[in-house]
């Protein structure tokens, strides 16, 4: 008799699992414009998020590549979707700290904004872990950046590069300077609290850390290797 539920859920794991490669091979090519985390966010927060207005990666400022690169990955174009230093870094701080350090790369965001829920749970890492690796062997590098800059949040409820570059800035996300870039860059952490036109003192100093940081990395000649 216990045959029958073991195929039953071997069948329905089959399921979820082919339909998963299948929406995210389709979002390779198709621009959604809104997320389940925004939708989640909307819940949570009794709010409608501005819906996306997508723009294509070659709509968008260099600037705003490798600043956001800079501030949240600077590994992105070399990684497998895992930055392992990182979260052993990360493993070894939070040990003995009180404020969680997190370790995420840019394809881990990605897969948590596109398909998954804002608190954390070790059923969120572990399907994130599992999205990250569906998006890393799906989609190129490019891809990935450009599914970020659209979903990345960068305001309560203000969400891609075009709503934020024309809220905070009001100009096009291919007009950022480097510094605005980096001024966008800096609230990515936490966008309830800093606000990228209006800055702090520390959210200043975070940008300015990230407007070298992207200097450093070479600036066109670094992102070239997202082409690749």
């Amino acid at each position: 008799m216990w045959i029958k539920p073991f195929i039953w859920l071997r069948n329905a794991i089959f399921l979820l699992i082919l339909f998963s490669i299948t929406i995210t091979i389709l979002l390779r090519w198709l621009n959604p414009s809104y997320t389940s985390f925004m939708l989640f966010k909307n819940v949570n927060d009794f709010q409608i998020s501005q819906k996306i207005s997508w723009q294509n990666i070659e709509d968008i400022s260099p600037n705003l590549l490798i600043a956001v690169v800079a501030a949240e990955d600077q590994k992105f174009p070399n990684h497998h979707g895992f930055d392992l230093k990182a979260i052993q870094l990360a493993i070894e701080k939070n040990r003995y700290s009180s404020s969680l350090r997190g370790a995420s790369t840019i394809s881990q965001q990605v897969a948590k904004n596109i398909f998954l829920w804002p608190k954390k749970s070790l059923l969120r890492k572990g399907l994130e872990a599992y999205f990250t690796v569906l998006i890393e062997a799906l989609w190129p590098k490019w891809r990935i950046l450009e599914v970020y800059l659209n979903v990345a949040q960068f305001s309560p409820h203000l969400y891609g590069a075009k709503n934020a570059a024309a809220f905070h800035f009001r100009k096009s996300p291919k007009q950022l300077t480097l510094y605005e870039s980096s001024l966008l860059a800096a609230v990515l952490p936490n966008p309830y609290k800093m606000n990228a036109s209006k800055p702090s003192k520390y959210v200043n100093e975070r940008a300015n850390h990230i407007y070298q940081q992207a200097q450093k990395l070479g600036g066109y000649n670094y992102l070239q290797k997202i082409w690749n």
